[in-house]
């Protein structure tokens, strides 16, 4: 398991795949979604959990962003991905990370641990898959 720096000017240019999650991570925690699709490659497929409100998959980098990361905003409130721990091998990244949001019906918290596995090439995101404990995520959304 490595620690992934918290400084963005430490790896801003690198290609290492790491790098290139953690930089998606920072993004979205922006809601910067053109900093976010610069770190997808144009045929990335990104699978959200069966079960998940968004479940399936999305290609694209504007698909990936218009059909999870501005949905997302739309029905949660802070909703963020902390990124907590990185193992890596080769071109895969897992992250064990959490989600935290209220959602904005409801008005009830989500805590959920999750874990992400990502494929990086090139420098690029080429595969997302999410996983996650998709029962807390639906309490929270239900009244």
């Amino acid at each position: 398991m490595i620690e992934i720096p918290r400084s963005t000017a430490a790896f801003a240019e690198s290609e290492a795949p790491a790098d290139v999650v953690r930089r998606q991570y920072l993004a979205s925690a922006r809601g910067d979604l053109a900093a976010l699709r610069s770190t997808l490659a144009d045929d990335v497929e990104w699978t959200e959990m069966a079960g998940f409100p968004l479940a399936g998959t999305y290609r694209t980098p504007k698909g990936v962003t218009n059909g999870v990361m501005e949905r997302l905003a739309a029905e949660w409130d802070g909703w963020t991905a902390h990124d907590d721990h990185y193992v890596v091998d080769g071109e895969n990244v897992v992250v064990l990370a959490r989600y935290t949001a209220v959602h904005r019906t409801t008005r009830r918290p989500l805590a959920v641990r999750v874990a992400h596995h990502f494929t990086v090439r090139g420098g690029l995101i080429v595969r997302f898959e999410q996983f996650v404990d998709t029962a807390l995520v639906r309490d929270a959304m239900t009244p």
